[in-house]
């Protein structure tokens, strides 16, 4: 069978698996062995198993459990609500200064965390009400929680930078200073839009018997600051060269647990006992799928499909511009139906070769296809980030929370327009620190 048939019919596989409810890792898991079978015969199955452990046979895999763990440990406590407490009593006499600070909070848990649904329900529990209280509007108060939790999977330390780093055997610590840039940017555009709409629709966010003292304002520091040293530590020892990303990850988790024990009281055998459950359910969960997706891939190249399937699109004739416009379009695509960490196994192999044979960075083209997952969070039918907002308010309506998520979007896509024509905000960074790539 010709190789771009071949992959459609593989596509159409997975794809129902997917609709009938499989999860993602097993839809992939099955896909695989069915097209081996197909190919080699069940004779072909002893191999599958050699893949799946050598694929989760790596020392750098440790860091998604303990960054994890460590966004665990941060999520248990008050630490987001703390964070967002902080900074609203910074920009409380700015026009729209709630929303700006949930912004800020959102791009500042993300940096704790590294997770897109954790920061959403750290900072929307309080930052949502609070909103809605003041006299935001719904869509407004929702659409920007939902998307500034986004943040979580560009700002370093990030899980999806990590799964792309292994996937295309990538520097880790190139990722993380090349989200840096971008992830700042996306935060001042989403800060930029809110302060925009409040002046256009001339709110006063701002109430006249609310004050807060310098007192006020330095008071409750001490609890955020020695988060925010943690993350600074665990990154200078990463671009530092000090040590590897499963090493900083490991130490960063002791002390994010050491810290909510200490500031929060949080010492509890039932509550760490839950830290532990919820990083071990989420780490199962992707390395299962990181797995899995191993299989897939091995499947794909044992069929001669991804290697066809990038001889076809290098074969056409067209400009590298054009060819990357369409590469964005099918990110986008997928990204409104599977997780991140999922279209990155998927896509990646078949992908990235084409990229660097079309001249482009791939730790910049990381960056990019993470600003397109990052808008997949927030659309639907998957659109995670929505469904977390539903739960925290359901008395708001999911069609309500997507409108109001709608202008966000579209800074992203100012986002990636931007990091297209100007590639040094994603770039510059990695190779001032580390050197330029030889």
């Amino acid at each position: 069978m010709e190789a771009l048939l071949l992959a459609v019919v593989v596509g159409a596989t997975l794809i129902i698996l997917l609709m009938i409810g499989i999860p993602v890792a097993f839809s992939l898991g099955i896909t695989a062995m069915i097209f081996i079978a197909y190919d080699e015969g069940f004779g072909g199955f002893p191999v599958l198993a050699e893949t799946l452990f050598a694929s989760l046979d790596e020392f750098a895999l440790l860091s998604i459990p303990m960054f994890l763990l460590m966004g665990a440990a941060i999520a248990a406590s008050r630490a987001g609500s703390d964070l967002y407490e902080a900074i609203d009593r910074w920009l409380y006499k700015v026009p729209g200064g709630l929303l700006i600070s949930n912004i800020g909070a959102c791009g500042l848990f993300a940096a704790l965390t590294g997770s897109s649904p954790a920061t959403c329900a750290a900072i929307g529990k309080m930052g949502i009400p609070e909103m809605l209280d003041r006299g935001y509007p719904p869509s407004l108060a929702t659409g920007a929680i939902a998307a500034g939790g986004t943040l979580g999977i560009l700002i370093p330390p990030s899980i999806t930078m990590i799964v792309y780093g292994i996937a295309t055997e990538t520097s880790i610590g190139r990722l993380f200073m090349a989200g840096m840039i971008p992830g700042i940017m996306l935060v001042v555009l989403f800060m930029v839009w809110g302060w925009v709409y409040a002046y256009a629709k001339g709110y006063r966010f701002t109430e006249a018997d609310k004050h807060f003292s310098l007192k006020d304002k330095l008071v409750i520091l001490p609890k955020i600051i020695p988060f925010m040293a943690v993350i600074a530590m665990v990154l200078w020892a990463l671009y530092g060269g000090v040590a590897t990303p499963s090493e900083a990850s490991g130490v960063g988790a002791l002390f994010c647990i050491l810290l909510v024990m200490v500031i929060y009281k949080v010492w509890q055998p039932k509550a760490l006992w839950e830290i532990v459950r919820t990083a071990t359910r989420e780490s199962v969960m992707l390395l299962m799928i990181i797995g899995m997706a191993a299989l897939f891939s091995y499947m794909m190249s044992s069929l001669y499909i991804t290697q066809g399937i990038a001889e076809w699109i290098v074969g056409l004739d067209v400009s590298k511009w054009v060819l990357l416009f369409f590469i964005n379009v099918f990110l986008l695509v997928a990204g409104f139906f599977l997780p991140p960490v999922a279209v990155i196994l998927m896509t990646t192999p078949t992908l990235v070769p084409i990229i660097i044979a079309a001249g482009f960075d791939p730790i910049w083209f990381g960056v990019l296809l993470t600003l397109n997952m990052e808008i997949g969070l927030i659309t639907p039918p998957v659109g995670l980030n929505l469904y977390v907002i539903n739960g925290i308010v359901p008395e708001v309506p999911l069609k309500t929370i997507l409108w109001g998520a709608l202008p966000f979007m579209l800074c992203m896509v100012v986002g990636i327009i931007l990091l297209i024509i100007f590639p040094g905000l994603a770039t510059w960074l990695p190779d001032y620190m580390m050197g330029a790539i030889k």
